[in-house]
């Protein structure tokens, strides 16, 4: 004899109101800040802003390049801007954005 299991689905206790271009910039930053390298860039410019990319070259032990890759990704999810000074780009976090990122996990957690 076969007993059949009915799964039933709580009701939700709230609504996360996010879909369409929020959720996407909101899953980029996530994912950006999900690589190692990328999240200790994060955190020298915490520390050290409107840095150029040879102080965060000097601090991280990997090329120039690898680090121009990664202010990269980190300034196409939004989380930090870059000024061009001369030759040099001096970078900061994007204050908009990460006051936006913090907003939207706030509603979600």
């Amino acid at each position: 004899m076969s007993e059949e299991i009915i799964q039933t689905i709580p009701e939700a206790c709230c609504t996360l109101d996010i879909s369409g271009a929020d959720q996407e910039k909101l899953v980029t930053m996530f994912k950006a800040l999900g690589n190692p390298i990328r999240f200790e860039i994060m955190k020298f410019l915490v520390t050290h802003p409107s840095c150029i990319t040879g102080d965060i070259v000097d601090y991280l032990p990997i090329a120039q390049a690898t680090v121009s890759q990664h202010l990269k990704v980190l300034r196409q999810a939004g989380w930090i801007e870059g000024t061009v000074e001369g030759t040099a780009t001096s970078y900061c976090l994007h204050e908009k954005n990460i006051a936006w990122f913090r907003q939207r996990v706030d509603e979600i957690f």
